[in-house]
């Protein structure tokens, strides 16, 4: 029989008020035995909290009761909503440890539970996982999608189908003489399963918006040594992350700040200043540097005012980051000038500010949040999150590929084509083979969850 678990599942302690969870096969019992009676299900409860050995009240307290399978875990659940002294959290909590078979939850047990018993699929957990880390209203909105099932539900469709083809293959090569089974739907299944293709091949393609989404636009901060990346870091940022001396070269690391955009999470980096030099550390910090923008969605090439034409702005910028990076160029240490209006498609922008002054900053907010819109905006579609669905959406569009390309195999080779396409949807979703998955992907919940 499986333990019973409990965890404190707010916030940290002290606070105005303090949940405890439990699940498991004893949760009726321990509720009867600290609460002195179990409340309907769902039915909120007043009750005296009592040591069961000394009779000693620990709390007075709010009491929810959930009976399985109608709960979060599928199990018998329960709530004590007592006040979130340390206190008084921390001689619950040994109340609970001394039940038989109760133990402390580890992080993400409630969920895996729930997961194991089928109230939720894997995108669900996941969806679950990034609402809890959401930090943008965008991020939110996502989540609570992915966490609602559209994309799980999403995943099953198309694998249904893939079965149903499959089925319908198999029929025709061994019921071929059945009257009840329809004449070669062969071509039928292939121009379903070519359609199918494009469908899947369409959502992955869309699908880099949400994965951008979810992990926020990375936006670069590049240039010449003291060409002014860590005041402007600074300015955008609101406070003093960086550093910032006459000095040339002081940054030598790369430094992150976490934005918020209108709803939009965008990651602002600063790094070391471009140039040649003989020094180890900053050497090391240009290779990260360079590393960091290679990966970037936005690059901004800070240029110091000083007459450089437009043609010569980007020199010191690596001939790899300006083909595949978008590029706009922020000449700093300067008052904002009027600048004709471009759009955000990917052409070297050239923009002028001061980071000491707010005005001087305006401009480039308006831009940095416009063209953060125009690259994650990701509507109401339900849309891949994450490179482990990327992954197998991939191996899913090589089966069905196989499937339809190879017309000079037997039928029986093409069906199998279909079952690994089913099969890649499946993994996603977690309905096959993903016990090796399962670590990786609770261990960063948090306990309580």
């Amino acid at each position: 029989m499986a333990d019973t678990i409990f965890a404190l599942s707010s916030g940290a302690v002290p606070s105005g008020v303090a949940v405890i969870r439990v699940s498991g096969p004893g949760t009726r019992e321990i509720v009867e035995t600290v609460a002195g009676k179990v409340p309907q299900p769902r039915k909120t409860m007043l009750a005296k909290l009592r040591d069961p050995e000394t009779k000693d009240v620990l709390d007075e307290a709010l009491v929810l009761y959930f009976e399985g399978p109608s709960s979060f875990t599928g199990e018998d659940v329960a709530e004590f909503q007592c006040h979130g002294g340390r206190a008084v959290v921390s001689s619950l909590l040994s109340v609970l440890s001394r039940f038989s078979n109760c133990r402390p939850a580890e992080a993400g047990e409630f969920t895996r539970r729930a997961f194991d018993r089928g109230r939720m699929d894997l995108t669900e957990v996941e969806g679950l996982a990034d609402l809890i880390a959401a930090e943008t209203e965008s991020q939110r909105k996502q989540a609570v999608r992915q966490m609602g099932g559209a994309l799980g539900k999403l995943y099953d469709d198309w694998r249904k189908r893939l079965i149903h083809m499959r089925a319908m293959i198999e029929a025709d090569f061994d019921f071929a003489d059945e009257e009840d089974v329809p004449g070669s739907v062969a071509d039928e299944v292939w121009a379903e399963a070519t359609q199918l293709h494009g469908e899947i091949a369409d959502h992955l393609e869309k699908s880099r918006s949400g994965e951008r989404l979810r992990s926020g636009l990375q936006v670069v901060l590049m240039g010449a040594p003291n060409a002014g990346k860590s005041s402007l870091l600074n300015a955008i940022a609101g406070r003093e992350v960086a550093i910032v001396t006459e000095e040339a070269g002081t940054t030598r690391d790369v430094i992150e700040v976490h934005l918020d955009l209108s709803g939009y999470p965008v990651t602002l980096v600063d790094t070391a200043g471009l140039r040649k030099t003989e020094g180890v550390v900053e050497k090391e910090g240009i290779r990260r540097a360079e590393e960091r923008g290679r990966g970037a969605d936005l690059i901004l090439w800070a240029v110091e005012p000083g007459g450089v034409e437009q043609d010569d702005v980007v020199a010191g910028l690596p001939e790899d980051l300006r083909r595949s990076v978008p590029v706009w160029t922020v000449r700093t240490k300067a008052d904002l000038e009027t600048l004709p209006e471009q759009d955000s498609s990917g052409t070297i922008q050239d923009i002028a500010c001061s980071s000491k002054s707010a005005e001087g900053m305006n401009p480039l907010f308006s831009r940095l949040t416009r063209f953060a819109e125009e690259t994650i905006s990701v509507g109401e579609a339900p849309l891949a999150t994450r490179e482990r669905h990327r992954h197998y959406l991939k191996d899913c569009l090589s089966g069905l590929r196989a499937a339809v390309d190879m017309v000079h195999l037997p039928a029986e080779l093409r069906a199998e084509d279909l079952r690994r396409a089913a099969d890649a949807l499946g993994r996603i979703t977690g309905r096959i083979d993903v016990e090796d998955l399962l670590d990786v992907i609770f261990r960063d919940f948090c306990i309580g969850k």
